[in-house]
């Protein structure tokens, strides 16, 4: 990678700002496909704060590697780890398939899903975050941006995953959460 990560910076904001815009799309039309089975949202008050930390994000590493932050020897390192959290949320989108969401939707009386990656993690697709929030600023030498946003989804995740859990027993149950 150069010293000055002018073009690197730039496909990396490309790919993640493609990537969320494409997750915002799939929410959308996973939500359309099983709203007939009587599929709703839980949780929505966080939400919020989820789309304030991925909208922050691309902010924040842009401005830290303006301010002067540069690869360090580590970085493929780095970037293997990104790809892997990439193919880690790819595992999990497979998985769930139309009951993937941004958001939480359960869907009543469907079990939460335990094949494919969620054989061996609970909460695959917020592991990969979480990596993504470490690996991708250092990449870029931007620790700094990986400490705020790795905070700040700790904060969302403890929101968000008992919500989840809560949201998928009583669907589980039957139940319309």
């Amino acid at each position: 990678m150069s010293l000055v990560p002018g073009l690197p910076l730039a496909l990396y904001l490309l790919v993640i700002l493609s990537q969320r815009l494409f997750e915002l799309w799939l929410s959308r039309r996973n939500l359309s496909r099983v709203r007939p089975r009587g599929a709703a949202e839980v949780g929505a008050a966080h939400f919020p704060l989820i789309l304030a930390l991925h909208s922050a994000y691309p902010v924040a590493l842009v401005a830290e590697v303006w301010r002067g932050a540069r690869p360090g020897a580590a970085w493929p390192a780095w970037l293997a780890l990104w790809l892997a959290a990439q193919a880690l949320r790819i595992a999990a989108m497979r998985t769930l398939g139309e009951r993937w969401n941004a958001r939480i939707v359960v869907v009543p009386g469907e079990p939460p899903i335990q094949s494919g990656i969620y054989r061996w993690m609970p909460h695959p697709n917020y592991v990969a975050v979480a990596v993504e929030f470490v690996a991708g600023p250092m990449l870029f030498g931007a620790w700094r941006t990986a400490l705020g946003a790795t905070l700040v989804n700790a904060l969302a995740m403890a929101l968000r995953i008992p919500a989840e859990e809560r949201a998928l027993r009583e669907a589980a149950e039957g139940r319309r959460p």
